[in-house]
């Protein structure tokens, strides 16, 4: 039976659903005011050092010992430095900005129907949107930053959207994968465009131009740190993976991968016509046997001379314990990847984010936690059925008509 709410059910629905859940957070992290836990005594440390001022000096900038970019500490600390209310005020203020990225994702208008609650669902199965959310870590801002990005690039306000990137990017370094994926969908779009008409259109170029310099920011912060983050923090915090310069694990890829598909792709099928879906698997199948196939050969492949690892330190760890023997939980990493690869192999906006990460995070340390900023951006565009909409393929194939690019500007400029 398929039953339709009306918007203002919808509304009532979101309101109760977000209310239920923030109450139970507040409550399990003692009203924001718990004691510091991980990485927070660190961070407040840091947050301290920026809160003598509302503009850091040059000398805070270059010696505060953590390693991703100052952005964060320097908001944090301009909270305490106004409200002086101790790690609370820090908290509370990732939180309203955790509550912010719901409500755009999910806030029920005439274009998200019910599509802005399912989503808003989707994005709660990643655990680490309320756990960084009600707590003292960077990676709300971070996310904060890059949605309003995304918001502004489906817009056509790519200045602003460069602006958005660059504060992403100051908050922490592997944002640049965002604007990095937009710029490289826009510059294909525009090269196929000159090779179809063989004229070049300057204004349109700022499509490409304009992520591409938020992008360049992340080497005015090498520069400025000569190194990839203060040169303290890089001795005593970073992984080796880190310290090496040219070193880089492409077996971390698996590993994303398979958290693509614990928190977005299988939310996904099982929230958005689930049976509808299984139907379908068969005339997929019949029809894409071959990509299908190949997509999975090369993944094994790939898993072969690359043996994706078998820890985790997330909240993933239990499970892969449960399997014990080392062929099941490659099994289950090598069958989770697939899936996301399956999913996003289309070329599409999407199919580049996913990409993009993928590379920067061969220089990381593995973490689920590093999902999330995909996983807000995945949400929003599906809360707006625009998952899918920036694809190149149609592009690729066919000249732009003036009825493509007039639904393309429509679609873009869609309010949330």
């Amino acid at each position: 039976m398929n039953i339709r709410l009306n918007r203002s059910h919808q509304k009532f629905l979101f309101i109760l659903l977000i209310t239920a859940v923030y109450t139970v957070l507040v409550i399990q992290f003692e009203f924001l005011q718990e004691a510091k836990v991980k990485d927070e005594p660190r961070f407040w440390e840091t947050i301290l050092m920026f809160s003598d001022s509302l503009i850091p000096s040059v000398a805070d900038l270059r010696n505060y010992q953590e390693l991703n970019t100052p952005l964060p500490f320097i908001m944090f600390g301009m909270v305490e430095y106004l409200f002086n209310l101790d790690i609370f005020g820090a908290r509370l203020f990732n939180l309203i900005l955790s509550l912010i990225i719901a409500f755009i994702i999910g806030w029920p208008n005439r274009n998200k129907k019910e599509s802005g609650i399912l989503c808003t669902i989707g994005l709660l199965v990643c655990p680490y949107f309320l756990i960084c959310g009600g707590r003292l870590y960077t990676d709300i801002i971070a996310c904060f930053w890059v949605l309003l990005g995304f918001m502004a690039y489906i817009r056509d306000r790519h200045w602003l959207s460069s602006l958005a990137f660059i504060l992403a990017i100051a908050s922490r370094q592997y944002m640049l994968a965002f604007p990095a994926a937009i710029a490289t969908y826009e510059l294909i779009i525009a090269l196929n465009h000159f090779r179809t008409s063989r004229k070049f259109d300057l204004s349109a170029q700022w499509r490409w131009i304009a992520p591409a310099i938020a992008a360049g920011t992340i080497f005015g912060w090498i520069y400025f740190f000569q190194g990839l983050a203060p040169s303290g923090a890089i001795d005593t915090l970073a992984p080796k993976i880190q310290q090496d310069t040219w070193l880089l694990k492409p077996n971390r890829i698996v590993y994303f991968l398979s958290f693509i598909s614990i928190y977005m792709v299988i939310p996904e099928f099982f929230l958005f016509q689930p049976i509808a879906k299984i139907k379908s698997i068969k005339g997929y199948l019949k029809q894409r046997w071959r990509r299908v196939v190949i997509i999975a050969g090369g993944l094994l492949l790939f898993c072969l001379v690359f043996p994706p690892i078998l820890d985790s330190d997330g909240m993933f760890a239990g499970v892969v314990k449960l399997l014990r023997y080392e062929i099941l939980q490659s099994t289950l990493f090598y069958v989770l990847a697939l899936f996301a690869c399956l999913r996003f192999f289309h070329p599409n906006l999407m199919f580049f984010c996913v990409a993009f990460n993928c590379i920067i995070l061969m220089k990381a340390h593995y973490w689920s936690k590093y999902v999330l900023p995909l996983s807000i951006v995945f949400w929003y565009l599906k809360s707006l059925g625009l998952e899918d909409h920036f694809n190149l393929s149609g592009i690729m194939s066919n000249p732009p008509t003036k009825a493509n690019k007039r639904k393309l500007s429509r679609v873009r400029r869609e309010p949330s």
